[in-house]
């Protein structure tokens, strides 16, 4: 083969291929790009005609002309379609190859209308040769079988694009995790932590202790101290019997008592069963030690507090008393209850469930501190206390069921240094008395017609309002009729002129109501509001009984001599002193009160109100009404003897008066009789004023009284080491002047 015939480039006639483009006209049945299947991307394959042999032209050595392949394609494709060949121009290349009958064919191929591989061309100078193939080539006129070409392999993904995009994907989830765990631990903390802690929740209270009552010199009249309260579950209680013959000795409660305690049983209504039951309330701290050290089942203590009551009954009608829950229930416990009671803490933290019932290190936990109660410091003596009471009991035993009450009270300021009543009881046990009224403080409940203890203040009004003088003197009848009530006198004078102190002296009816006529029934029920009467005093005890008062308008023809003796009168004791007291005190009437001030769990002290006063006789009147009511402890003579001897104190001139008054119980009368004195001393200097009330159904109070005043008030001149009136004797009275 010689050079000029192995140059592809040139035909079988030694001539180059396209030197003469679209010079000869092209032969049908011979390939070119007309007889090339087109390529589409359902069929990639390459049809090749007239026994053409298909080529694979490299990208790389396709034409620089862009327009070459386009131009191609469209050349063959209408080649293709009409099946003849057109004769070509210059200014179209048909890019096919000139060969032999050997030769080779130039292929084309498209996919769809864009061209993938270029036929060479003639004037390309740097494509290369034409790969040949190994096999024998087959003469150019038998016709062979096309073959397929195979399909390309899919082009693989870049993997550097596979990773940024997993790795946004895993950014974007682990960020939308994060902010969900951030808005989880900020704006839903609350919600989430809330919803499962009550189940994790315990609460274990800080009981406050009550606070105390004190006397005046600070000593405890009432006290709370530290105890523990026994309790039972039932559920867990394996053996009643033994348990309650364990536990009886210790608690002073009878086994079969504490047996039925324990006993199984549900809740009222329910089918839940019964898992506490108090056995004992108030015990010691060393008694609950030795019951938690026989390890019984189902038996436990806990904190408690217990009500002591130092002196058992001393001033236990003014204390009053308290339930095992340390709320106040009666006298002085009730109504300062909310002084008194302190408030009680918590502490609120989480444990855990099951076997792990103990406080979670971290978790949630909060501390209320309990507030003890404040101290109540009352005006009452505790030594004065206890011997009034003494003495009232010695003398009420005297008198066969009979009620007393006594008041001691200090003059300048209105101070109750004693209040006591008979009967009394433990306040340790109040549930121990014979009868609920025994529990009741006579002082303020007590409601009496006072008698002839009312005729001081009928005395003083008629002093002050210039209707008598300390000289006045005036014939008194036996009685004298007033509404067709007869009034007579226990000690008949028969018509003789008898003078002020000597009426006081003999408890005269008729010519204390002669007097109260001149001074009319308005200002003598005026007078009688002055002194306190029909009104409570609002000394501070619960329940005071405020009395009644007759308005004139409302007066009967006997009021005008029921009235003026202290009859169609209701008052307490306490009224009566300190109606007393003001006479005492200058004629300035001071508010009894009990307490005199609060002391707080931090110690600071708040003094109580200041108590009411207002003027009601002039110091001279009240001075001489002082001077006239002497003659009521000291008249003793040929004439008649005075009705408060008895009542005498030695060695100190007292002012006072007795009375006999009936009682009255619901409205209703009571059968017997009220006996009383109510005096001052000294009387030219008054101390204190000692009130005694003593009712008997069978009538001789008025015999007790008055020893049971002088008892009392000797004790109290001497306790306070007030001096003896040595100089200042106790005038001499004319009952009868001439």
């Amino acid at each position: 083969m010689s050079p000029r015939s192995e140059d592809p480039r040139r035909d079988a006639t030694g001539s180059r291929r396209g030197s003469s483009r679209g010079s000869e006209p092209r032969e049908p049945g011979l390939g070119g790009i007309s007889d090339a299947r087109a390529y589409t991307p359902r069929g990639r394959t390459v049809r090749e005609g007239g026994g053409a042999e298909q080529r694979r032209t490299p990208r790389s050595n396709r034409s620089g002309d862009p327009f070459r392949p386009a131009l191609q394609v469209l050349d063959g494709g209408r080649a293709g379609r009409a099946g003849t060949r057109e004769p070509a121009t210059d200014g179209a290349r048909s890019g096919r190859r000139s060969t032999a009958a050997g030769g080779r064919a130039g292929v084309v191929r498209t996919v769809s209308s864009r061209p993938v591989h270029e036929p060479f061309d003639d004037d390309d100078e740097e494509a290369p040769p034409p790969r040949r193939r190994s096999q024998p080539r087959r003469p150019a006129a038998q016709p062979r079988r096309p073959v397929r070409k195979p399909r390309r392999p899919p082009r693989l993904g870049d993997p550097r694009r596979r990773l940024r995009l997993g790795t946004v994907l895993a950014l974007a989830l682990f960020a939308s995790i994060g902010v969900r765990l951030v808005y989880l631990q900020t704006a839903d903390t609350p919600a989430y932590a809330d919803g499962g802690l009550p189940d994790r929740l315990a609460v274990v209270e800080l009981p406050a202790p009550r606070g105390a009552i004190l006397d005046r010199d600070g000593e405890p009249l009432a006290n709370s101290v530290e105890a523990r309260y026994v309790f039972a579950d039932p559920t867990r209680v394996t053996d009643r019997a033994a348990t309650a013959r364990a536990l009886s000795p210790l608690l002073g409660v009878p086994a079969s008592d504490l047996a039925e305690k324990m006993r199984k049983r549900t809740l009222p209504g329910t089918d839940t069963p019964l898992q506490f039951v108090y056995l004992a309330r108030g015990v010691e701290v060393g008694t609950a030690k030795k019951i938690m050290a026989l390890d019984l089942a189902g038996i436990n203590v806990h904190r408690d507090e217990r009500r002591e009551v130092p002196g058992g009954d001393l001033a236990a009608n003014l204390i009053g008393f308290v339930s095992q829950d340390m709320n106040g229930l009666e006298g002085l416990e009730a109504k300062y209850d909310d002084v008194l009671r302190g408030q009680a803490g918590k502490r609120t933290y989480e444990v855990g469930l099951g076997d792990l019932a103990a406080p979670i290190p971290g978790g949630y936990s909060s501390t209320t501190q309990p507030q003890p109660g404040s101290s109540l410091k009352l005006t009452v003596d505790r030594d004065l206390q206890f011997m009034t009471q003494r003495i009232l009991a010695k003398q009420t035993a005297k008198v066969k069921g009979s009620v007393g009450a006594a008041v001691i009270i200090e003059v300048p300021s209105g101070e109750v240094l004693a209040q006591a009543s008979q009967p009394t009881y433990d306040a340790a046990n109040p549930t121990k008395v014979g009868s609920p009224s025994d529990r009741d403080d006579a002082a303020t409940t007590f409601v009496v017609d006072p008698g002839s203890i009312h005729k001081a203040i009928t005395f003083g009004a008629a002093l002050q309002e210039g209707v008598i003088t300390p000289d006045t003197a005036f014939p008194v009848a036996n009685t004298i009729v007033r509404g067709g009530v007869t009034f007579r006198d226990t000690h008949p004078v028969d018509g003789r002129t008898m003078s002020i102190p000597g009426m006081l002296a003999f408890s005269s009816n008729v010519g204390t109501i002669e007097i109260a006529e001149k001074l009319g029934k308005d200002r003598l029920f005026d007078y009688q509001k002055r002194f306190g009467l029909g009104q409570a005093t609002g000394e501070g005890m619960p329940g005071e009984a405020a009395g009644r008062l007759l308005p004139p308008d409302q007066w009967s023809g006997s009021a005008y001599g029921s009235v003026p003796i202290g009859h169609s009168v209701d008052a307490t004791p306490l009224q009566m002193a300190a109606a007393y007291a003001a006479i005492a005190n200058n004629g300035t009437y001071v508010q009894p009160h009990l307490v005199k001030e609060t002391i707080g769990a931090d110690g600071e002290r708040s003094p109580a109100a200041a108590p009411t006063t207002r003027s009601v006789l002039s110091p001279a009147n009240a001075a001489a009404l002082r001077r006239m009511m002497e003659a009521v402890t000291t008249v003793d003579g040929p004439d008649g003897q005075a009705t408060g001897l008895a009542a005498a104190v030695p060695g100190y001139r007292v002012a006072g008066k007795t009375g006999t008054g009936l009682r009255y119980d619901g409205g209703k009368q009571q059968p017997g009789e009220v006996g009383s004195f109510i005096g001052m001393a000294p009387a030219e200097n008054p101390r204190y004023v000692v009130a005694v009330f003593v009712w008997s159904p069978g009538g001789g109070g008025g015999a007790v009284a008055a020893p049971a005043f002088r008892e009392m008030m000797g004790f109290t001149l001497r306790h306070y080491r007030v001096p003896p009136s040595l100089t200042d004797k106790s005038p001499k009275f004319e009952v009868f002047p001439r």
